[in-house]
């Protein structure tokens, strides 16, 4: 019966919790970085009594947790097991997040009820900072992403192909991001491998394969049954203790009825057997015309009357 009335109340705060009064904002949003552990403070500066505290994440403003002085606490599915408030304070609302993975990374909203004076907030943004965020002050449309292919990769559709990124390492690598960016699309973040305390730990979020992580920290992705779909920048950002290194991999799938590898290579085998078939039959013609010019020589000369023969000889060496 507790449970059913924990429950109970959870949902009905979840539906509520829009309609109530506008609350004291601090306006500075802080900046978390992502990692194990990570903490999201949400300390009340005043005194009073809490009656609540809940957590959301927006912009969607989905359920994150909810504490009350009286029902204990709840948590959404996803982060069930994963958050703690830390109760530090009869005010304090803050929470610990751990086994985060990089989809924690968003704007948090957290939501202190008290009593006499009311709701105060706070909103907190976990990013990855290890790679910091580009800035664009400019109003125009950003120009495109330059940078450099490594390996350029074709294959059929329906074939299984495995991409890697190989790259000497000149460091410690302690995580790795596989992104990947589809023709004319933003890069979105397909797998990550990251040593935590000690141990390997790997985040698949691919669609369309299975991304592998290995003891080195090496990641690769196979794809089963390649599609054109599949085609498109690939991506591997190592992040070690001398700095942050790149390798790109550039995969070509042709669409049905395109230009595929197996018709290439069969293009540039007719080609060069017919090339090598003309410059053959050229190699004759000349071979032909040049031994004919010979023998009508020979027989003219054989034709002539003996003096007009030492003329032939003296003007041949001349």
């Amino acid at each position: 019966m507790e449970a059913v009335q924990k429950d109970h109340w959870y949902f009905v705060v979840l539906i509520f919790l829009p309609f109530l009064k506008v609350a004291v904002q601090q306006k500075d949003v802080i900046t978390v970085h992502l990692e194990e552990g990570m903490v999201l403070d949400c300390l009340c500066p005043w005194k009073g009594n809490l009656s609540m505290v809940s957590w959301t994440k927006v912009p969607d403003k989905d359920p994150v947790a909810v504490f009350h002085p009286e029902y204990g606490v709840a948590f959404s599915h996803h982060y069930r097991e994963r958050i703690e408030f830390l109760r530090t304070t009869p005010m304090d609302g803050s929470i610990s997040m751990r086994n985060v993975t990089h989809q924690d990374m968003g704007l948090y909203h957290c939501s202190v009820q008290t009593f006499p004076q009311g709701p105060w907030t706070r909103n907190i943004q976990v990013e990855d900072l290890d790679t910091p965020p580009e800035e664009d002050d400019s109003p125009q449309p950003p120009t495109p992403e330059e940078f450099r292919v490594d390996t350029e990769l074709v294959a059929e559709q329906n074939d299984n192909l495995t991409i890697k990124c190989n790259h000497v390492h000149n460091g410690t690598v302690y995580q790795v991001i596989l992104e990947k960016k589809p023709h004319s699309q933003p890069w979105s973040i397909i797998g990550v491998c990251k040593k935590v305390d000690g141990g390997l730990v790997g985040e698949d979020y691919s669609d369309s394969g299975e991304v592998s992580c290995a003891d080195s920290l090496d990641v690769s992705l196979h794809l089963t049954g390649v599609v054109p779909e599949d085609s498109g920048f690939y991506r591997c950002t190592f992040s070690t203790d001398t700095g942050v290194q790149t390798t790109t991999v550039l995969l070509t799938v042709p669409p049905p009825g395109g230009f595929s590898l197996s018709m290439y290579m069969m293009y540039i085998y007719i080609g060069a057997g017919a090339a090598g078939l003309i410059l053959l039959m050229v190699i004759i013609i000349l071979a032909v015309r040049h031994s004919r010019k010979r023998n009508r020589r020979e027989e003219y000369k054989v034709k002539l009357h003996p003096s007009q023969s030492q003329k032939w000889r003296q003007w041949q060496r001349q």
